[in-house]
């Protein structure tokens, strides 16, 4: 899991990096920027039919970012992995949101938005997707921690264990025809 969590933080740097210029922050502060992070997390989540189970991962402020990662909890198999990024692609890009680049071997994505968030999309070969979202760099303020409530059992303060659960769906090793 280690390796994930280390792919994961490693991929937020391909998507454009956050600058500490004074010049280049928004008008928003670290909290703001944390909730509409937030609040595209739960909008994707919203848009993945069927659902998939999932927990808070991390809650990372930085000098002049926060990063927000959720954690699906759901198996994604390999013969459905194309299907789950393609909902994630569609909604995203029906939300403005541009994709910047992709993995060589497809189960990870960059998407930013207009205003300069950062979001990605990895699937590890367990099956377990990580969906997180870099703020752009703006006004240092204090950070809470995320409001939404996972739909199953809540991680973000112990070990992740691997995806345990199934659905009829998502987890299924059954082409799509």
């Amino acid at each position: 899991m280690t390796a994930v969590l280390a792919m994961v933080l490693a991929g937020c740097g391909t998507t454009g990096s956050t600058s500490s210029n004074k010049e280049s922050r928004s008008t928003m502060n670290l909290q703001e920027a944390a909730d509409r992070a937030d609040d595209i997390l739960d909008d994707t989540f919203a848009a993945i039919k069927p659902p998939v189970q999932w927990t808070h991962r991390y809650s990372m402020p930085g000098d002049c970012y926060v990063d927000r990662d959720r954690a699906v909890m759901t198996i994604i198999s390999a013969e459905r992995r194309g299907s789950f990024l393609g909902v994630l692609e569609r909604h995203w890009t029906s939300k403005g949101y541009k994709l910047v680049s992709t993995s060589p071997n497809g189960l990870v994505a960059h998407f930013r938005t207009q205003d300069g968030f950062q979001l990605e999309v990895l699937i590890a070969p367990n099956g377990q997707a990580h969906l997180s979202v870099t703020t752009p760099c703006v006004d240092k303020s204090e950070v809470a921690q995320p409001t939404s409530k996972p739909n199953g059992p809540d991680y973000a303060r112990q070990e992740l264990p691997a995806p345990d659960v199934r659905s009829s769906f998502w987890s299924s090793d059954a082409p799509l025809g």
